[in-house]
């Protein structure tokens, strides 16, 4: 499956943007989706994640209530909407494909990456 993320860009502080994760090759129903960021100078961290089935989510405390993961699988796009932006938000965001259904937090578990999109927040 190929992803390809999109819909980044240079926002100010409080203000709201959607990226989308779009595939291809392969339906993603029956994949758990992951959206990690890098910022700057810094490791690749989690931010958020959704199940296959029930569309369970999950997100890191950073992003937790102002981030919502998304999926539609008609689509074959997993979104991340992201409100309240902060300028510790900016980062290349993510998408990821994990096959096994395992939640997981870690970069590791996931099978397939997409190239990121750059989210600038200025305060």
């Amino acid at each position: 499956v190929q992803l390809q993320a999109s819909g980044g860009g240079l926002v100010q502080a409080g203000d709201s943007l959607r990226l989308p994760c779009a595939a291809s090759g392969r339906t993603i129903s029956r994949y758990t989706m992951g959206w990690f960021r890098q910022a700057p100078g810094k490791e690749p961290e989690f931010v958020a994640v959704i199940s296959w089935r029930d569309d369970i989510t999950n997100y890191a405390d950073s992003v937790k209530g102002r981030f919502t993961i998304a999926r539609d699988n008609a689509e074959n796009t997993v979104y991340l909407q992201m409100n309240s932006l902060k300028p510790e938000d900016t980062a290349v965001y993510f998408c990821a494909a994990e096959l096994y259904g395992r939640m997981s937090n870690y970069r590791g578990a996931y099978d397939y990456w997409g190239q990121g999109t750059l989210v600038t927040v200025s305060s």
